[in-house]
């Protein structure tokens, strides 16, 4: 299940307490103190990782605790620290306090690992206490509580390239086609429920990351049919690709579509439509009749035009070469 979105509590382990211990060996008749200090309490560790594509581990458990320190030992013994915990996420991750909203940290490419919360100071034994002037101190003192916090897990997706298009446009048959993604296809709208992300290889090994967007209908700034929920996931593409479907055959006029595509993604965060793009023309095996009337009322350049039948694979080819010149643009 694709989860975007969780709210969790996160409570770092108490410290250890020190303790009160004496010496008392047969041949040291003036022992002393001998208490350890407590050890740290674990701390909680948001780490991304490139093998978690969504927040669903954090679907059933909304509280996590790492270990609390141990308490010293006689002899001096030092606590032992409790472990941290490790929790992973996905790159794109965004860290908000539950409370105020503020942005506490984003995980990207280059900030891959955070300690959210510390875990409190081991107490200190009755050794510590120990002075010129107060040579058997009876005292000891608890470890102390390791952080807390309520935040927002909130996963806007990175990817180089945004797949953006009206219910059955043919995004997902186009994305199957062009990657090595295995996506739900079916002829009814909103065939696909969450983002799918998958990746164009070239021929030097690098990739392309591509980002499937479920369909974006008129009013989805309203949060309509599938809404905000995905639109976010467009904010951190590089480029757009608008998929349209040039047949009509959903009795829609496709240059309409576009209008309405831009329309919305402008009502959402104007900055989107500053974006690099290029416009797919799906389905030209159907019907090439809206074809001229999309050219001529096209507002921008025709070189940004790509005209393709995604389930036929043509032209294919000169789409991932118009989507790698674009991305190189920016």
């Amino acid at each position: 299940m694709f989860i975007d979105a969780v709210t969790v509590k996160l409570t770092a382990g108490r410290g250890g307490d020190g303790i009160v211990a004496w010496r008392r060996e047969k041949y040291i008749p003036k022992g002393g103190p001998y208490g350890g200090n407590g050890g740290r309490g674990g701390s909680i560790i948001l780490m991304a990782d490139t093998n978690e594509l969504s927040l669903e581990n954090f679907r059933h458990i909304r509280s996590y605790f790492a270990e609390n320190g141990k308490p010293g030992g006689p002899n001096s013994r030092q606590g032992r620290t409790g472990e941290n915990l490790i929790l992973k996420v996905p790159f794109g991750t965004i860290v908000k306090d539950k409370k105020t909203k503020e942005i506490l940290f984003d995980f990207t490419p280059e900030e891959k690992e955070w300690t959210i919360c510390k875990g409190g100071k081991g107490g200190k034994g009755n050794v510590f206490f120990k002075s010129p002037t107060n040579q058997a101190p009876n005292i000891a003192t608890p470890g102390l509580l390791g952080e807390t916090i309520e935040v927002d897990l909130e996963l806007k997706l990175i990817a180089d390239v945004g797949l953006v298009g009206m219910p059955n446009a043919g995004k997902s048959t186009l994305l199957s086609k062009i990657t090595k993604a295995n996506v739900k296809i079916g002829a009814y709208p909103f065939t696909t429920l969450h983002p799918n992300l998958s990746y164009i290889e070239n021929e030097d090994l690098s990739r392309i990351f591509i980002a499937d967007i479920p369909g974006i209908i008129e009013n989805a700034h309203l949060d309509k049919g599938l809404g905000l929920s995905f639109l976010k996931h467009i904010e951190r593409t590089k480029a757009l690709v608008y998929v349209i479907d040039i047949s009509g055959e959903e009795g829609r006029d496709p240059f309409e579509d576009f209008q309405i595509l831009q329309k919305e993604l402008k009502e959402y965060k104007n900055e989107l439509l500053d974006k690099p793009f290029v416009v797919v023309l799906n389905k030209i095996d159907l019907d090439k009749s809206h074809l001229d009337h999309f050219k001529k009322s096209y507002p921008f350049d025709p070189k940004s035009l790509i005209e393709i039948s995604a389930l036929q694979e043509e032209g294919l080819t000169d789409l991932v070469e118009q989507i790698r010149l674009t991305i190189l643009k920016n």
